[in-house]
């Protein structure tokens, strides 16, 4: 698939409330919700962010970044995602990136309005 017609989200949890644990569950969730996308064949591809420099004396394969989850999604679709994020993420402090067409754009939401107004920035900005 071109660079093109796939966009990019990456999701990150940050409510400053909560601990690495609860962050980890709610990207686990939302990881969970969004693979039932996958097989309906509305998101191309969902996984964890797996940390690049993990910690040494770290024994795991690849260290998966707490509270982090990526998407790739096709532009036919990336309304519906958009809105779907919108009605799981209403009321959780996040951070969204969107990448698409070679460029990127991070919105920072952390109320059902600011994740709106961060959605429909997002929205934009795939169609441009």
């Amino acid at each position: 698939m071109s660079e093109n017609s796939s966009i990019r989200l990456t999701i990150a949890f940050n409510d400053p409330d909560l601990d690495s644990e609860e962050l980890e569950e709610q990207a686990q969730n939302l990881v969970a919700q969004m693979k039932d996308l996958r097989d309906a064949g509305e998101v191309e591809a969902v996984d964890r962010l797996l940390d690049p420099n993990p910690p040494v004396g770290n024994k795991a394969v690849g260290a998966i970044l707490v509270g982090l989850l990526t998407a790739q999604v096709n532009k036919e679709n990336a309304q519906k995602v958009m809105g779907f994020l919108g009605d799981r993420l209403g009321n959780k402090a996040i951070e969204l990136e969107v990448e698409a067409n070679g460029k990127k754009l991070k919105v920072k939401a952390s109320s059902r309005e600011e994740l709106e107004a961060a959605i429909e920035a997002a929205q934009k900005f795939v169609a441009a």
